[in-house]
Order: C-alpha cells, then sequence, then structure tokens
C-alpha cells in the first residue's frame, strides 16, 4: 500500500474512485489518508481512512464511553471510509489481505502524519449490496446496524439504508487509551 499524495497521485485516486465506488468521492471531514493498493506497479484498488463517525452509539457503549470521553479521545477512531478493488483485478483473498496490510501499516502512518496513532477502527458495509465478508474473515467485530441517518440528518428522517457496524481494535488496551485510562502513542515535534 502506498498513500496518495496531494497532487497527480490524490487527482488519479479521485478519479478510480468516482468512477468505481458506489459511493464516489464524496468530502470527508477532518483527516483523512488515501492509498494505493499495489502489486509492484500495478494498481489493484484503492482504500481511505478518515476521521470516524461523531455519534455512534451502539460503539460508543460497546467502549464504555462517557460524552465528556468522545469529546477528548473521538479522534483516536479511524474509519475505513472507502475500500475499492477494481472491477477487473480477480485475485482470491486479495480483499482480506489488503485489511491485514492496512491494519499493520495504518497506525505509523497515522502517526507520521497526525503525530498521533489511532487505536481503533471502524467501518460500514452497506449490507443491501455487500456481505462484508473480507471484514469478517480479517476478524472484525461486527457490533450491529446504523440507525440509518448519516453525518447530516438533523431532523432524524432516517433517509439512508442501515449498515452493518464492524470494528477493530489496533491495539489489546484500547477501550483504555479511548477512556484516558491509559495514554496512546504520539510524536515529539522536538523530535
Amino acid at each position: 500500500m502506498e498513500i496518495a499524495r496531494a497532487g497527480t497521485d490524490l487527482k488519479r485516486w479521485r478519479h478510480y474512485v468516482n468512477g468505481y465506488h458506489m459511493l464516489g468521492d464524496k468530502q470527508v471531514f477532518g483527516s483523512r489518508l488515501a492509498y494505493f493498493i499495489k502489486s509492484r506497479e500495478t494498481i489493484l484498488g484503492y482504500l481511505q481512512f478518515s476521521a470516524s463517525s461523531w455519534a455512534l452509539s451502539t460503539r460508543d457503549d460497546w467502549i464504555g464511553w462517557k460524552v465528556q470521553d468522545r469529546k477528548q479521545r473521538l479522534h483516536l477512531i479511524v474509519n475505513n471510509s472507502r475500500f475499492l478493488i477494481l472491477p477487473w483485478v480477480n485475485i482470491k483473498n486479495l480483499a482480506s489481505k489488503v485489511l491485514s496490510l492496512a491494519i499493520k501499516q495504518l497506525q505509523e502512518d497515522w502517526l507520521r502524519e497526525y503525530c498521533y496513532a489511532p487505536v481503533l477502527l471502524e467501518t460500514f458495509v452497506d449490507t443491501s449490496h455487500f456481505a462484508g465478508t473480507c471484514y469478517k474473515a480479517s476478524n472484525w467485530t461486527y457490533l450491529g446496524e446504523t440507525q440509518g441517518r448519516g453525518r447530516m440528518d438533523r431532523e432524524k428522517e432516517y433517509a439512508l439504508t442501515r449498515k452493518a457496524i464492524y470494528m477493530y481494535p489496533l491495539q489489546k488496551d484500547f477501550k483504555d487509551g479511548l477512556k484516558g485510562i491509559k495514554p496512546c502513542k504520539t510524536v515529539n515535534p522536538d523530535d
């Protein structure tokens, strides 16, 4: 996996995600890292991690968060907001292999780019289109379904399809980090 940097790389990333991902390259809020999924120099797909969902009661209850905990440490959760294997690529177990590589690489990349390391990954699977097989095969934890409201549903109209919620801890003591019991990795700006 290779980060798609601003400029030509990110333009290419956006072009293919807009062309082949059902959600396209909609604006994400906050931090993000976009990746090329590569085998040598051949691009097989695209991946993005971005800021987590602001409020997700199923997740927050699972962590054991209070509102103040979430406000202070929500940035420690990162959302796998795009995952695209190009339609002409047919490699057995590629998706679960990519997730495995991403899990190993993301904390260090995020730490280098944003000066802190996330402790938990989240993602949402639209089960009307996908089964979430690669997340299940990669040992992500299924928590239930969203309410189908989305980030901008202030009127509670429930206009979106419900999505399966999956989580993946990036360290064993992730709940302690998210509750402020243990410190999380950061980079000293003087280093």
